[in-house]
């Protein structure tokens, strides 16, 4: 199981939005959130709000236990380039492009968390397949 969360359109350059992503990715949540609040880059304000929205999309969404995830997907891509042009000597123009981002994060459950549900079905199931194989025995007997 995992959450999704998106940001589109953000006015920093993917490139710095890079270097932050790094320090978070297969983190948990909660130490991402660390990481992120004591780090100084202007990607940490809005990359928080987008961790924050991960988390709760998979416990709202998904029933996942918020203090079993990490953050084990995340990735930028670049948005629309806004496209200024700047004044420079002697009547010439120069082009500035403002970048914009795609910011995608993926949060998932610990193996530890989602094991335990599944070995609960398998023993249920288990107990279901022992119990029709000695009803089948009882009636092979008589």
């Amino acid at each position: 199981m995992e959450a999704r969360a998106y940001l589109r359109h953000v006015r920093i350059a993917p490139r710095k939005v890079q270097i932050v992503l790094d320090l978070i990715r297969n983190k948990d949540t909660a130490q991402a959130m660390a990481i992120l609040r004591h780090t100084p880059k202007a990607a940490c304000e809005p990359l928080m709000k987008l961790l924050k929205s991960a988390v709760a999309n998979a416990e709202n969404n998904h029933e996942m236990d918020k203090d079993n995830l990490y953050v084990a997907e995340c990735f930028v891509c670049p948005g629309p380039t806004l496209k200024r042009i700047r004044p420079r000597a002697q009547g010439r123009a120069f082009r500035v492009l403002k970048r914009t981002s795609h910011i995608t994060m993926v949060v998932r459950e610990k193996d530890g968390a989602a094991k335990p549900a599944v070995k609960e079905e398998t023993k249920k199931s288990a107990k279901k397949t022992s119990a029709k194989k000695e009803e089948v025995v009882a009636t092979e007997k008589e």
